[in-house]
């Protein structure tokens, strides 16, 4: 019996060093933060997806007596094997599943590492929109350069095991997680993960704390819909795609939904006014987010977005 024992744990040793040796390491600062007796997350820091080793994006992670779950996968595997020996660090459960929030770069290209380990992949419908799209594999060549070598030739993009397509549950051990399917708002398909014992949310992408939030080809209408419904919820936590998680779950809602309300009643005034883009936009008082990181290099790409949309949304209504 011993006997089999060691070599089993000699197997696990020589699994795990061949996934180290795998994975160029990220020389980046990643901390564990609790957020309640089962909830954890890392933050990546404020910035643009190739900064940081490609760490701008937060994952978090819920322990229970049957396994881990992760929720999201972080901007490359690297980065997700950093995770996972944090992980590591706190239990020797394994990782049984994967909660992806949304299917964009920097939330999904360490899934691997977890699919590898034997971990369902559960994800939103919509998904399939971003994977069967000529950009999904043309991103990833991209990464492949701007954030070689820890996103490289071995990096893959990873299909879920299961989409869902309505609100579901998850019981692990008496710990149960809510997975709030949110169709399409920020992404071709989001979803939000509510751990109930801690009372926590996590968001994904719907809400961005601490920086200007990516609209990227968004669907502003219904993502701010979906912020006015998640705004009724009482919560002791939120943790965002971006950003430190919220000391005030309502006020960041709040500033999310505030800057997508100025975009959308900005930028559809301008569209029934037949005013130009330009014009419209620098006219818009923008002082209340613009002190925000990546307000810059994204405010602008933001407003154009959504002025589109509400010129498609006024040609639907005719």
């Amino acid at each position: 019996m011993m006997k089999n024992l060691a070599c089993w744990l000699l197997l696990i040793y020589s699994g795990l060093l061949s996934a180290a040796e795998t994975y160029p390491p990220a020389e980046v600062t990643m901390q564990l933060r609790q957020l309640g007796a089962n909830s954890y997350y890392v933050m990546g820091a404020p910035g643009i997806a190739t900064d940081n080793a490609g760490f701008i994006s937060n994952a978090g992670f819920v322990i229970t007596p049957e396994g881990v779950v992760v929720i999201d996968g972080l901007g490359t595997p690297s980065l997700a094997w950093k995770l996972r020996e944090l992980i590591r660090s706190l239990t020797d459960k394994p990782v049984i599943k994967v909660l992806v929030t949304h299917y964009h770069a920097d939330h999904i290209y360490g899934l691997q590492v977890y699919q590898d380990e034997g971990a369902e992949i559960i994800a939103p419908a919509g998904v399939y929109a971003y994977l069967d799209a000529p950009n999904a594999l043309s991103r990833l060549e991209e990464r492949r350069v701007s954030l070689y070598p820890w996103v490289n030739e071995q990096t893959r993009l990873v299909k879920p095991d299961r989409v869902i397509e309505q609100d579901s549950e998850l019981e692990l051990g008496g710990v149960r997680l809510q997975l709030i399917y949110l169709g399409a708002a920020h992404s071709d398909g989001d979803m939000a993960v509510f751990v109930e014992p801690d009372g926590v949310m996590f968001t994904g992408d719907i809400i961005f704390e601490g920086r200007l939030p990516f609209v990227g080809d968004a669907d502003s209408k219904r993502w701010l819909a979906t912020l006015e419904a998640m705004s009724q919820r009482q919560l002791k936590g939120l943790v965002p795609g971006h950003g430190p998680a919220a000391r005030n779950p309502a006020l960041a809602l709040s500033k999310t939904r505030d800057y997508l309300a100025l975009l959308r009643q900005s930028m559809g005034a301008a569209v029934a006014e037949m005013t130009e883009f330009a014009e419209a936009y620098d006219t818009v008082d923008w002082s209340a987010f613009s002190q925000l990181p990546a307000f810059t290099e994204t405010n602008r790409r933001n407003a154009y977005q959504v002025y589109l949309a509400m010129e498609r949304e006024a040609m639907a209504a005719e």
